[in-house]
């Protein structure tokens, strides 16, 4: 049997045969060919062609969906743990819930000077500063009936007290958290009032606005009453109501039910946006939505303000609107 010849061996004889029987161009062409073919042999297979684009573009495509998807897990991850987090923080500093709930830090307008109500428009405005205790100082605002606007140009702080003894009728204004008594819209108010022919005293409870002293429900409700009692001192028998806007309306409450237990209470009481207690208004609040449903939200939420000795409860004290010879009028406003 003969043997298969190697294909080298073949490919060379065939070259070499077809040398010897062409002319002399075609077989120098011809053995180029075969030294060609030789060495793409010798060299082996050549590099992998390279991966298409539409493939590259897929690969980096995925990449970033995987990418994004991690920073989203992560990001929900920091949510939900911020969101159990923040119900141990109020539980274990209960001073947060005091200072959501008086929002005295938070001064809007800011860069005003509470010591110039003329800045504001209020030409015919007085400043004042009284002390209700030791180491407490509160800034007040009395706006004059509006009739009396030029007579009241460069006048001084005694002639705004003797005016408080004209028969135009007083409002004492309470105001709500946050602000100070400088606030736009409490300017606004006072406008009006002083137009309709009243005179105006207000105030920022110790804490806001220029006021010195720490904030709680104890120290406002005390701040209105020296207050009260300030204007009864100067105005005699002129009619003076209380006017409480907000958070302003528990003050007011408390105020008006110290003054009926002492058989000396205001002409009328006028409460704009009350709320039952300061409880019953924390579970409705915006924030309290989110947990509403949270295990354990009372005590997590609403014992802390209570153990603060914050109540504001309205509820309990228009159970005894007089305790005195004259009764006290009362009016909601929204």
């Amino acid at each position: 049997m003969r043997k298969r010849a190697e294909p080298g061996t073949l490919e060379h004889e065939r070259c070499a045969a077809a040398g010897s029987s062409s002319s002399g161009s075609a077989a120098a062409a011809l053995d180029a060919d075969c030294r060609l073919k030789r060495n793409l042999r010798l060299a082996g297979p050549g590099p992998a062609e390279p991966r298409s684009a539409p493939d590259a573009g897929m690969k980096r495509a995925l990449g970033r969906r995987k990418g994004l998807w991690f920073r989203l897990r992560k990001l929900l991850l920091c949510i939900l743990g911020l969101y159990i987090a923040i119900p141990f923080l109020v539980r274990l500093c209960p001073g947060i819930q005091a200072k959501l709930i008086f929002l005295n830090f938070v001064r809007v307008p800011y860069f005003i000077d509470l010591k110039k109500p003329q800045e504001q428009g209020l030409n015919h405005t007085c400043n004042y500063y009284l002390q209700p205790e030791a180491d407490v100082t509160i800034g007040v605002w009395h706006t004059i009936p509006a009739a009396w606007w030029k007579n009241a140009q460069g006048k001084d702080q005694m002639w705004y007290e003797d005016a408080l003894a004209s028969s135009h009728p007083i409002i004492l204004y309470l105001h709500g958290n946050a602000g100070t008594r400088g606030g736009d819209h409490r300017v606004e108010l006072y406008k009006v009032l002083s137009t309709l022919g009243y005179h105006v005293v207000t105030f920022d409870y110790r804490g806001w606005g220029d006021s010195v002293g720490t904030p709680s429900e104890r120290g406002m409700t005390y701040d209105a009453l020296h207050v009260f009692d300030w204007i009864k001192a100067r105005s005699g028998d002129n009619p003076l109501y209380i006017w409480g806007h907000s958070l302003g309306t528990g003050v007011a409450t408390n105020l008006v039910r110290r003054l009926c237990e002492r058989e000396t209470p205001p002409d009328a009481l006028i409460l704009e946006s009350p709320f039952t207690n300061i409880r019953e208004e924390a579970k409705s609040h915006p924030f309290s939505v989110v947990y509403r449903y949270f295990p354990g939200f009372d005590w997590f939420f609403l014992d802390p303000i209570t153990s603060s000795g914050i109540k504001f409860a309205n509820d309990e004290n228009k159970k005894k609107p007089s305790m005195g010879s004259r009764p006290c009028t009362q009016t909601c406003l929204g």
